[in-house]
């Protein structure tokens, strides 16, 4: 008891030491340079509260991927590996990578906001129906493109491939995307690639790669482990611009 009392002690030091940037910057732009109050309704006991409910969540959440997420991603990684079936590795990283992102809450905020702005545009009907059925494929369209990217990810590490290629690839194949998909979707495709890399998805699919990486004869963890996050960050683009040449 006493060792995680510590344990959750220093987790919660270096939480605060995290956020103590990011308090500077606010408390000298509102007291500084904007010199304004407190807006209606915050009050100071408001802020305490907060900040500490910040720091509560974050230190849980940090400690929560280091005693849960990490380990367990690791250990499916080792078993797949052991097994030596490829074929249930490659779906499994598809089912981590699709389940991650569907339930990202960065990827159901923008998408709900991109349904908005499309409907305003008059790409789809303005009601909320066509807007929840937009939310939807969008989020589809980006979870399966995670899952895809997930499962290359997975088949680099097995096959020794240059991540670098592929990662330059791919951002070629944004280029080209980019100048023939409808202007309305390029913003939400390349925000979606970077909401996709949030809470969820980075701890787990980043605990596969190192696993797997670590299971496997001949690769390193340093060198193969690392990169599905990038390679999950130039999917969805690549997956929505497309949405948006076919559909849209």
């Amino acid at each position: 008891m006493k060792e995680i009392f510590l344990a959750f002690t220093k987790q919660a030091r270096d939480s605060l030491r995290d956020l103590i940037p990011v308090l500077l910057v606010m408390a000298f732009f509102q007291l500084i340079v904007i010199r304004q109050p407190l807006p209606d309704g915050i009050s100071f006991s408001d802020l305490w509260i907060g900040l500490f409910s910040v720091l509560i969540g974050l230190t849980l959440f940090i400690k929560g991927l280091q005693i849960g997420l990490f380990p367990m991603g690791e250990s499916l990684a080792h078993a797949f590996a052991k097994k030596s079936s490829v074929i249930s590795l490659l779906v499994f990283a598809f089912a981590l990578g699709f389940g991650t992102t569907i339930a990202e809450p960065a990827l159901i905020a923008v998408a709900g906001k991109a349904s908005e702005v499309v409907s305003g545009g008059g790409m789809i009907e303005a009601t909320s129906t066509a807007q929840q059925r937009f939310a939807l494929e969008l989020r589809l369209v980006v979870a399966m493109s995670v899952g895809s990217a997930v499962l290359i990810g997975v088949l680099r590490i097995l096959k020794g491939w240059p991540l670098h290629y592929m990662i330059i690839g791919g951002y070629v194949i944004v280029m080209v995307l980019t100048l023939f998909a409808p202007s309305e979707i390029v913003g939400i495709a390349y925000d979606s690639g970077g909401v996709t890399t949030s809470t969820i998805t980075v701890p787990l699919v980043t605990a596969l790669g190192v696993g797997l990486a670590s299971s496997i004869k001949g690769r390193s963890p340093m060198l193969d482990g690392f990169g599905l996050i990038a390679l999950a960050s130039v999917m969805p683009i690549i997956f929505v611009l497309s949405y948006g040449l076919i559909l849209l």
